[in-house]
């Protein structure tokens, strides 16, 4: 029981570290040596925790993939359903972008590793995204039920759009390394949200 739960603590060890290097340099700068020398243990030993690079990947994603939800989506969560919902998801979606504890949203760091690479850990990392928008998806389809946002609001559009600007500010905080990267995806988000918003008729009737 007790070599159980050493295993156990040395392999979350291995992901914490794993994903750390991830965030920075790459899921394809992941390798079972380099990981193996880093923490200072036999590559063998590494092996025995996670298997082949590609499922040391795969569990780094599903490692980020579990403190996303625990960081952004599951705070969201506990906001009213709809449009305060809505506006949660995206200010911790951009806290994530704009994190200076790590390189922003893993998700979008990586998107540029894999988005034509096929495989395992593209279907993974698209699965997350998938996700992730569809959160978004289903707090624009309330707020249009209660009435929040225009009945004619096309949700799958709508996403696009805020998706867009989580990307844009992750490209001008990091690689431009501009300090006004989340005001203008805030101010674009709100915007947006203006365009979008029910008329006062419509707000009646979402709540007839």
């Amino acid at each position: 029981m007790v070599h159980a739960s050493k295993s156990a603590s040395t392999r979350a060890a291995i992901l914490d570290h794993a994903l750390s290097v991830a965030s920075h340099e790459g899921l394809e700068s992941l390798t079972l040596g380099t990981i193996a020398d880093s923490l200072k243990m036999s590559k063998s030993g590494v092996v025995a925790r996670v298997g082949s690079r590609e499922t040391l990947q795969l569990a780094v994603l599903d490692q980020y993939r579990q403190r996303f939800e625990a960081e952004v989506i599951a705070p969201a969560r506990c906001s009213v359903p709809g449009l305060a919902r809505l506006r949660r998801l995206f200010a911790m979606s951009l806290e994530q972008v704009a994190s200076g504890q790590s390189a922003g949203c893993f998700y979008i760091s990586c998107a540029a590793e894999y988005d034509d690479r096929p495989g395992s850990v593209r279907l993974e990392l698209a699965s997350s995204v998938a996700a992730w928008r569809a959160a978004f998806e289903q707090c624009a389809e309330q707020a249009i039920a209660a009435g929040q946002l225009a009945a004619g609001t096309c949700p799958d559009q709508l996403v696009f759009e805020v998706y867009a600007l989580l990307l844009a500010a992750q490209h001008d905080t990091r690689l431009l390394e501009r300090s006004d990267g989340v005001a203008r995806a805030t101010a674009g988000f709100e915007r947006i949200m203006s365009r979008c918003m029910a008329q006062p008729e419509e707000a009646q009737h979402g709540h007839e």
